[in-house]
């Protein structure tokens, strides 16, 4: 039997978050020692290395407890896991296709820097023109 400590080390999990996901129900209610002292077992462990990698991977809360509920049953069909990761891996390219609009509109500001002094400095007159920024943006949907 494993202690909170003892499990927020091998799972590279804080203590705190440990008890926040019992409180909403990600992990269940542990066993507790004679003292009170919480107590896990391996199930524990492997369901917060789950929450643990599902959380690494960007999932949300409420998509990682489907994914657990479908864990606890085996004999389910997987295609709503698959459809849960679909939706996850369609933000993680939202996300990205953001991310490259910025790099794009930061590349050009500094690019577009010639030094100087800040009263000619492009990448301040770039910032307080907001009308280009907003294109890009309504391009990839944000």
């Amino acid at each position: 039997m494993l202690t909170i400590g003892t499990l927020a080390k091998k799972t590279g999990t804080k203590v705190q978050t440990i008890r926040y996901y019992e409180q909403i129900g990600l992990m269940p209610e542990p066993g507790r020692s004679a003292g009170g002292q919480r107590r896990y077992g391996e199930a524990e462990l492997d369901r917060l290395a789950f929450v643990r990698h599902a959380r690494q991977l960007g999932f949300p809360l409420e998509a990682i407890r489907e994914l657990l509920q479908l864990s606890d049953e085996p004999d389910r069909p997987c295609h709503e896991a698959d459809e849960i990761a679909r939706r996850q891996l369609k933000q993680v390219e939202q996300r990205m296709a953001r991310l490259e609009a910025l790099r794009t509109e930061l590349k050009r500001m500094v690019k577009e820097c010639g030094g100087g002094n800040t009263a000619r400095c492009r990448v301040l007159e770039i910032l307080r023109d907001h009308s280009e920024c907003l294109t890009e943006h309504e391009k990839i949907g944000s």
